[in-house]
């Protein structure tokens, strides 16, 4: 969890891109965290949200 969370944070920078794959690995450690309640699927169907988003040329308020 915690080399999943630092790899996260190392390469969190300013492009969208980014952001996008320091949020994927700081989901994944969630498996790994005893004080998180997550499974693949729920992981999955989060990243897919996210790529989804992404795709529709991101959030609209």
């Amino acid at each position: 969890r915690g080399f999943l969370r630092d790899v996260a944070a190392d390469v969190r920078g300013d492009s969208s891109e980014s952001k996008q794959l320091s949020a994927i690995l700081y989901r994944v450690s969630d498996l790994y965290d005893d004080e998180e309640e997550t499974s693949p699927e729920e992981i999955y169907l989060n990243v897919r949200h996210i790529m989804r988003i992404k795709s529709d040329g991101g959030l609209r308020r």
